[in-house]
């Protein structure tokens, strides 16, 4: 059996909107003002190359398929997010066009694939899948780079659950400019 682990940015109020930009939000590319350093740029690279397959919102989905097929780097990230499978979770999209993407259209769907992956399903950004997938109990692990910034408005990661959700710090680090890593287990 697979896992889902979410990899998140995320400010100290719980903000996970437009850390990249490109979204028309209020602070859109909030994470470039700080320095993940040498070692936040590796955690983040050695995750992705970790990984099985990704699982993706429709919103990120649609983000994601128009900006990676036209990148390139020397350290072989925009090719493996390019190639790896891909799966969006969406009731609307009609295809999905980026290499490697499937459309599942349920939860149910998604908790089939986990069964039958051997890694993990990386999910990044997608707010309302992940709230979804941790009201079901599908996150095997969540880890987040802290930003230490409150930024007052935007989606956020939380939403109300039907219960306690408990988890386990596994690790914690910091890099670059005071930006923590927490990684938590199910």
């Amino acid at each position: 059996m697979g896992q889902i682990v979410v990899t998140e940015f995320i400010s100290l109020d719980g903000v996970i909107e437009a850390p990249g930009g490109g979204e028309g939000y209020k602070h859109d590319g909030w994470t470039f003002e700080f320095d993940r350093g040498d070692e936040g740029n590796k955690f983040k690279l050695d995750e992705l190359m970790e990984a099985e397959a990704q699982l993706l919102g429709r919103r990120t989905y649609e983000g994601f398929a128009a900006a990676w097929p036209s990148r390139e780097d020397e350290y072989g990230f925009s090719q493996k997010m390019n190639t790896m499978p891909k799966y969006v979770v969406s009731t609307t999209l009609e295809t999905a066009d980026w290499e490697n993407s499937t459309i599942l259209r349920s939860l149910d769907d998604v908790a089939k694939v986990r069964e039958e992956l051997d890694g993990s399903m990386l999910v990044a950004g997608s707010a309302q899948l992940v709230q979804g997938l941790l009201e079901r109990d599908l996150v095997d692990e969540l880890r987040l780079m802290v930003f230490p910034v409150v930024l007052g408005t935007g989606k956020r990661l939380w939403a109300a659950t039907s219960d306690k959700k408990t988890f386990t710090l596994a690790d914690t680090k910091t890099v670059g400019e005071g930006i923590a890593i927490l990684t938590l287990r199910r």
